[in-house]
């Protein structure tokens, strides 16, 4: 991964797991600087060997990021960002990871002239299997999404919008989307203790259950629907699972009201 200097402003969970999809692909740690309030955080970079500060003021005044990702909480980011206008140049892209904060939020600290990608990410980044989706304003050069796409790539999966709107659906389907996962494995289980298994047990299988499906189709070509055929035997247990499951009133219009919902919640929040 050729593209340093990186300039990472929050360091916690999601800048954290950044940082250790960079390392693991081969970026020195000097290559590094983070920026982060907190003292054992800073510390916990330090034990890596990234340069680690508490604020931009202990940024040596040449120093020009070729990146420089934001993994602030949205709500600090009106109060963060003012100082950051003197990396606004050809030199550095700004690649934002807070949720619900817009292109235009952004430049209207960092000025038009600032090259600004908006990426959601969702937290399987955590453990290098997440999938995250950009949008880059008219300013980004292809250097410029190249860059971050091999960042982010760190991390798992990525992808692009040519529309700014398309990353509400992103939220949704992708950002909020291991909730839903998370909460099948609650029904899963539950539905197995109804059924007499023990609380334990029941809630063993539902993890392994959904992530080894999760894993085999990560890891196999076929389309979902595929497999789920394949699984499937006519006239079996699962054929009267899925009678129920893909009724007209089943998982796929619950699952659309669902991502509507959240669809609608992320306008308003972006406001």
């Amino acid at each position: 991964m050729a593209t340093t200097p990186l300039l990472l402003v929050g360091g916690g969970k999601m800048g954290g797991a950044l940082v250790t999809g960079w390392l693991d692909r081969g970026v020195e740690p000097g290559a590094i600087t983070v920026i982060d309030p907190d003292a054992r955080t800073r510390e916990a970079h330090r034990r890596r060997g990234v340069n680690a500060v508490a604020g931009l003021d202990e940024v040596p005044a040449g120093f020009a990021p070729a990146v420089l990702v934001l993994a602030v909480k949205p709500q600090a980011m009106d109060e963060v960002l003012p100082p950051y206008t003197r990396f606004t140049g050809p030199d550095t892209v700004f690649l934002s990871i807070a949720a619900g904060r817009t292109i235009a939020s952004l430049t209207r600290h960092l000025g038009n002239d600032a090259a600004v990608v908006r990426a959601m990410p969702n937290t399987p980044a955590a453990v290098g299997r997440g999938v995250t989706v950009m949008c880059a304003n008219a300013t980004v050069t292809e250097a410029h999404r190249t860059a971050c796409d091999e960042l982010l790539r760190a991390a798992g999966e990525t992808g692009w919008v040519e529309d700014e709107d398309q990353i509400d659906a992103v939220t949704a389907v992708a950002g909020s989307g291991p909730a839903y996962v998370f909460h099948l494995i609650e029904c899963l289980a539950a539905a197995g203790v109804e059924q007499g298994l023990p609380d334990e047990l029941a809630r063993r299988i539902a993890r392994a259950t959904v992530a080894g499906a999760g894993e085999l189709a990560r890891q196999r070509p076929e389309p979902a629907e595929e497999l789920r055929a394949n699984v499937t035997s006519p006239g079996g247990t699962t054929q009267a699972a899925l009678d129920v499951l893909m009724a007209a009133d089943g998982l796929r219009p619950l699952i659309g009201r669902t991502v509507a919902a959240a669809v609608r919640r992320s306008r308003e929040l972006a406001g």
